[in-house]
């Protein structure tokens, strides 16, 4: 059975290895979460980033 891909636009990136590791990125997805935006924190292991992103397309 074939995985189907969705479509997501970035918001934000933000290095994995950061001193504070995702804290960034939550706090980044949290804030866009209080304004009505669905966005989640996603690891991608390719260029060792996390990506804030949401289902929705932005304007």
């Amino acid at each position: 059975m074939a995985a189907t891909e969705q479509a997501r636009t970035i918001l934000e990136r933000f290095p994995a290895g950061a001193p504070r590791g995702s804290w960034p990125a939550e706090e980044y997805a949290a804030a866009q979460r209080a304004q009505g935006t669905n966005a989640q924190v996603v690891m991608d292991l390719r260029t060792d980033q996390l990506l804030v992103v949401t289902d929705t397309t932005t304007q």
